[in-house]
């Protein structure tokens, strides 16, 4: 927080009453505001704070080119429009989009009264604020439920100026059941709450994350849930701690953004993040090659665009061009290359990357073989091994699955052993000697492929009801599916809802997926592929297809990304692939599994 939120966050603590629940910088689907205040019994606000001097420049108004009036600033000469960082258009979009989208059951008229939308200037007084926001600010009968205040009424601790309807001890308009419409916004993040917490280990993870092999070579093998990337980001937060360069790869982009919030948490400081950088196989490729002044011929690999080509391209013919240009003089070399989902890499990929690392640095690769989603796990035979890197030493195993509910266990499981190769097939395991201490609750709905995208959107909402409760949020329920047209209709049917999402589908699904992060304060939706790695307590998978063998591993993926928690996990399966049907009947064995036509 700002050192003014904090002033009022000390006001609020201070002064309301015990009922008043107090949310500082709430996920609001998109929004954040400074401070959302709610009582069950009186109401809702909702406050913008603004730490500016009003001295240290010039603050005006002046029309804009439609004859609205806008802020402006001036400072060095320089006038540069700030209509907005507006606090009184800020709050006033809060109020509307809490009575309209999030408190739908809100009475029209008396009920939008039922919302305050306050602006507090901590430092500034308050009569100079008053002058300043004159021309956005329509008082009138209604001043009580827009209130302005400055430095004064802080310092003083007048919450009544602050917020006038505090006074208040019930509402005809307010209640309980409609408190919950909105917790389910304003509730922190089951992501959130994690970002404050150091990386928890067990003693073999804590022992291969803090060591390192005689050759620097490494390879770490596991079940889904069992630590395999909480390793590499232990890994690669203590090599950055001791000042190394590191070279975080993985396949799909958006898996940066998990292992990033991974390395912070164990990082002895934020800048520390300077000495990782994060790609992925072929964008590293294209960095060597421009690196090397060799764009035109990097340029030359897309020229045509028959699909096979360009699969030779992406899958031959860019590593061999990567592998001539970081043995050019200049080419960045890496204390250490961490590599995970290496499954999905390919044995020449892997022996490119690793000519980057110093000849005394470390490499690690990190795989689970039954989350082949791309066919590629079975080319790591083990002579392939010793020809890349790995002289000597089996696979580091973890066994121990710590995401998975163990109901959820039991259902990945058998799905495991029914549909995909035993061969390549590493089961997760339960921790020995635990109890039964993570409830989770657990749906397969079958359903004909005409009604898959509604059903989706209605176990959305499902979930959404869930919410508020428990430590969840809405910003933890996540979408999967393989399909992007379905995920793009999925999406429009929240839309529709005035749900909002941070998804990566459609035609520019690349660049979304470079700002698709857990911390975001919307829903997620994304692919199967693109989930790989990560986890949440809140999960509807679609599965449109499950033919071949690819497909399979993907939905065993996506049956695996459930985290557990002591206050409870949900998984739905929306399905309909006629092959799973049977085994969407086994899901519990005492219930009829719900069948939509």
């Amino acid at each position: 927080m700002t050192a003014g939120e904090q002033k009022v966050l000390e006001l609020f603590d201070r002064e309301l009453a015990p009922e008043w629940e107090i949310y500082i910088q709430p996920h609001l689907n998109g929004l954040r505001p400074d401070f959302v205040l709610l009582n069950p019994n009186v109401g809702i606000a909702v406050f913008e704070v603004k730490d500016w001097n009003l001295n240290a420049m010039r603050y005006f108004t002046k029309k804009d080119q439609w004859g609205h009036d806008a802020l402006w600033a001036k400072k060095d000469g320089k006038e540069f429009c700030i209509q907005g960082q507006n606090p009184v258009t800020k709050v006033g979009l809060y109020k509307k989009e809490i009575f309209e989208l999030y408190c739908p059951r809100l009475k029209a008229g008396a009920g939008f009264a039922a919302i305050t939308a306050g602006v507090i200037f901590p430092f500034a007084g308050k009569q100079q604020v008053r002058e300043l926001l004159e021309p956005f600010l329509n008082d009138g009968q209604w001043a009580k439920y827009r209130p302005v205040s400055g430095a004064e009424d802080i310092s003083e601790g007048n919450l009544e100026a602050v917020f006038p309807e505090a006074k208040r001890t019930n509402s005809r308009v307010m209640s309980e059941d409609l408190a919950k419409d909105l917790r389910g916004w304003l509730v922190e993040p089951d992501f959130a709450t994690m970002q404050r917490t150091r990386l928890n280990l067990d003693q073999n993870q804590r022992a291969l994350a803090e060591t390192r092999t005689d050759s620097g070579y490494r390879r770490i093998k596991g079940p889904a849930g069992s630590g395999k990337s909480l390793v590499l980001a232990a890994r690669a937060a203590r090599l950055a701690n001791e000042g190394k360069s590191v070279l975080v790869a993985t396949f799909n982009i958006t898996l940066w953004h998990y292992l990033r919030d991974l390395i912070v948490r164990d990082l002895d400081a934020p800048e520390k993040i300077k000495n990782i950088q994060f790609t992925h196989f072929h964008l590293w490729c294209k960095h060597v090659c421009h690196d090397a002044g060799w764009e035109h011929r990097y340029d030359a690999l897309w020229s045509q665009s028959d699909a096979d080509r360009q699969k030779d391209g992406l899958n031959t013919r860019l590593p061999l061009l990567a592998e001539e240009a970081v043995m050019e003089p200049g080419a960045s070399r890496y204390d250490a290359i961490l590599v995970d989902e290496g499954q999905d890499y390919r044995p020449l990929w892997w022996n490119v990357i690793r000519k980057a690392c110093n000849p005394d640095g470390e490499m690690l690769l990190v795989a689970d073989a039954t989350q082949d989603v791309y066919g590629t796990a079975k080319s790591w035979t083990e002579d392939v091994m010793k020809g890349a890197g790995f002289s000597g030493g089996r696979w580091a195993q973890l066994n121990t699955s710590y995401r998975l509910p163990p109901d959820a266990m039991d259902r990945a499981r058998r799905f495991a052993t029914t549909f995909l190769p035993k061969e390549s097939t590493d089961l997760p395991q339960p921790e020995q000697g635990s109890l039964d201490l993570y409830p989770c609750h657990l749906r397969w709905v079958q359903c004909e492929p005409q009604n898959g995208e509604t059903t989706c959107s209605d176990e959305i909402l499902f979930l959404m009801r869930q919410t508020g409760k428990a430590g969840l949020a809405n910003a933890d329920i996540t979408f999967l599916t393989a399909d992007m047209r379905s995920g793009q209709q999925v999406v429009g049917h929240l839309t529709e809802y005035g749900i909002q999402t941070v998804n990566t589908f459609g035609e520019d699904h690349r660049r979304k997926k470079m700002g698709f992060y857990m911390g975001d304060a919307r829903i997620k939706a994304t692919t199967l592929h693109s989930f790989k790695g990560w986890e949440s307590r809140l999960l509807v998978v679609y599965v449109t297809e499950a033919a071949h063998a690819e497909s399979l591993a993907l939905i065993y993926a996506g049956l695996t990304r459930l985290k557990r928690s002591q206050e409870g996990s949900w998984l739905t399966i929306v399905c309909s692939a006629s092959e799973l049907k049977d085994y969407g009947e086994t899901w519990d064995p005492n219930m009829a599994m719900l069948s939509l036509a």
